[in-house]
């Protein structure tokens, strides 16, 4: 059992964006936690809601045209979807920091990165001199493993590459020391080897400061090296929940064992790799059924009538499927992903 103590829960989310078409509920009923010290990966393609999840925890969903409508995200017990602007911007970068997908559009090309990591720091460090903020920041570029972290102040963002950007927004991030990490595909943009240096770099930290990450990504591989647990998303719903090693050893869900086998492996020898069919339904789009069942083989009547529930396979396994309320026989991934 684990016994560390849940610093962020996520209790029935719901996320709704108000346009001209309707509204488009981008996160529906969510619930998960995060605990201290601890890597979880929320996974899905692209329009599942993982990034709406992310921005709803950080209080920066878009508005108009989003709202939170419902629910509460608990950090240490308190409600941040009840807290002003004011407070919650004590709390970002303080307690919760966020490092986005593409670092060249999250920092300000007109500014230094000095002026920029400054800057952060005198936010929450009201009393400290500029002198002092520049010596943290220093301290930080050499955290994370930045060359000349002295003259690097001196730099704007488009001097450095694309992987040196990133680590810039890390330390950016950590320059406060908080609690807990969001990283919002922090690869996407790098090649192989710059995301093989940056994810044993956000690994590393974890260790080092103890900092809470919540791994937002599409890639398995990312998640498969990283997380403890793993959050499944899939049309703003979660769909599965479980440690990682029991994701990957024994997925549950269609739509997981969907992802695994589109990863590509060595160890098989195939003619086509595996993709799932069709594509993610707009967001709103499905209003009776499973959301999965017109992509799923395994999809019977009751599928098309009414949404699943999370059903408890394990203690610690959930999984939104109808398979494991009527009993029925559980489809075999790693045969369908050798014979697929």
């Amino acid at each position: 059992m684990n016994k560390r103590k849940r610093i962020l829960e996520v209790n029935d989310l719901q996320t709704t964006f108000f346009t001209d078409s309707g509204e488009i509920p981008a996160v529906d009923h969510i619930n998960f936690h995060l605990r201290d010290g601890e890597i979880l990966g929320i996974v899905g393609e692209s329009g599942c809601g993982k990034s709406v999840t992310s921005l709803s925890v950080m209080g920066l969903v878009p508005s108009p045209p989003g709202k939170i409508v419902g629910g509460e995200i608990l950090y240490n017990d308190q409600d941040l979807t009840r807290l002003s602007e004011k407070e919650m911007r004590q709390i970002r970068g303080n307690d919760i920091a966020m490092i986005f997908q593409e670092p060249m559009t999250s920092l300000n090309p007109l500014f230094t990165i000095g002026n920029q990591m400054v800057e952060a720091i005198l936010l929450h460090e009201k009393d400290w001199s500029k002198k002092k903020a520049q010596e943290r920041a220093v301290e930080m570029l050499k955290l994370v493993g930045l060359p000349r972290a002295d003259a690097l102040l001196k730099d704007y963002p488009h001097q450095l590459s694309g992987g040196m950007r990133q680590r810039v927004m890390i330390a950016m991030a950590l320059v406060c020391n908080p609690r807990i990490l969001i990283a919002d595909e922090p690869t996407t943009a790098l090649d192989v080897t710059i995301q093989a240096q940056i994810l044993k770099l956000m690994k590393d930290l974890n260790v080092r400061l103890g900092t809470a990450i919540l791994l937002i990504t599409h890639d398995l591989g990312v998640v498969a090296e990283s997380c403890e647990r793993v959050v499944v998303m899939y049309a703003g719903q979660i769909i599965e929940e479980a440690p990682t090693k029991l994701i990957f050893e024994d997925p549950q869900h269609p739509y997981t064992k969907g992802l695994i086998q589109s990863v590509p492996d060595m160890r098989y020898k195939k003619d086509r790799l595996y993709s799932i069919p069709g594509n993610v339904p707009k967001p709103g789009s499905i209003t009776s059924g499973c959301r999965f069942a017109a992509r799923c083989e395994f999809a019977f009547e009751r599928c098309w009538k009414e949404n699943p529930e999370l059903y408890e396979t394990a203690d610690v396994h959930q999984t939104r499927c109808f398979l494991y309320d009527e009993g029925r026989v559980k489809p075999d991934v790693h045969n369908a992903f050798i014979e697929s």
